[in-house]
């Protein structure tokens, strides 16, 4: 659906009077040389998506992977216009996952439309900020696509953040006295990660294009807002990295820790048969009834067997507890 079709004349919001959408309406008072219009989308249908793109030349390639989204973050050039497509992010703690949308945006010099799928990234509130900041919104296009990528990575510091918190846990519990299972929760966060970095990784060379003005579809003078959003992305990517191997350093101490403990469980299995093998023997020795036996006519000789038993018992209960072994 068309959430918001805004005309900005010298970074100010137009009043159009007319309805959001009324798309060729709202395009029709963009007459001055500074003037542009931001239309965002929520998972248009075709036909919602094939009216914007009738009215402001899309191509149809990026028209298509608009409307179907899962594209791979990416910039892409259609002559004077641009193609980008971000991935959104935001963290559902109960399941320590991270979910994904995209923002897919079209940059032309006097328009940019936005198309959003998933429940994430909404843009509103990018947009009240930027309405807010006349002389940033003056910069045009450029102002809009700054704000979309200024949000997206601050989510991205806000997921980065709490899966800082579950690693934490995560370490905590493998080195905790008490026995935990924890090989499953560090897979999640592992593969949870992964799926990070495959949003964050091939953002940063569009964003570096932007920061250092080697995008010329790009304001030149909104650079280093840009340079602000790169130093924040390059921030989420480190701790990317830093989580991957912290938690490959998890995963084997756990690892680690599950051989202490079966090693710990052979010793006491082991002290615990020596316990019960010993006066098995003895008893297999008096049960053999030898009619030569010294013991057999003995009077003290079922005492003494006894004794022997809980003797030897005592002695392998003594050298194991000394091993720490029981």
């Amino acid at each position: 659906m068309i959430v918001d079709n805004a005309l900005y004349r010298s970074g100010v919001r137009v009043d159009c009077g007319t309805e959001t959408a009324d798309l060729a309406g709202v395009r029709a008072l963009a007459i001055g040389a500074e003037d542009f219009v931001w239309i965002g989308l929520h998972e248009p249908t075709p036909d919602e998506l094939a009216a914007v793109a009738d009215l402001y030349d899309l191509h149809p390639l990026a028209v298509e992977d608009a409307l179907s989204a899962h594209q791979r973050p990416k910039l892409e050039r259609y002559d004077d216009s641009l193609f980008m497509a971000l991935k959104t992010l935001w963290y559902v703690d109960a399941d320590d996952a991270v979910e994904t949308g995209e923002i897919n945006m079209f940059v032309g010099p006097k328009f940019v439309v936005t198309v959003r799928h998933g429940e994430g990234g909404g843009l509103h509130q990018a947009r009240l900020q930027l309405e807010g900041m006349q002389k940033l919104l003056a910069h045009g296009p450029s102002a809009v696509v700054y704000a979309v990528c200024d949000q997206v990575v601050d989510r991205y510091e806000e997921v980065a953040a709490s899966l800082v918190e579950d690693v934490d846990e995560v370490e905590s519990s493998v080195f905790a006295p008490e026995r935990t299972r924890d090989a499953e929760r560090i897979y999640v966060l592992k593969r949870e990660l992964a799926e990070m970095r495959r949003a964050v990784l091939p953002l940063r060379d569009p964003v570096h294009r932007f920061a250092t003005g080697a995008e010329r579809r790009i304001d030149s003078e909104a650079a280093p807002y840009f340079r602000d959003v790169a130093d924040h992305l390059s921030r989420v990517a480190e701790t990317i990295d830093e989580l991957e191997t912290l938690l490959t350093a998890v995963f084997e101490a756990h690892l680690a820790q599950i051989t202490v403990q079966q090693n710990d469980d052979m010793r006491k299995i082991s002290a615990a048969v020596g316990l019960v093998a010993a006066p098995t023997l003895i008893a297999g020795v008096y049960g053999m009834n030898f009619q030569h036996m010294p013991e057999l006519g003995w009077i003290l000789g079922y005492p003494m067997s006894l004794l022997m038993m809980a003797g030897s018992s005592l002695a392998i209960w003594i050298v194991a507890r000394r091993a720490g072994w029981l």
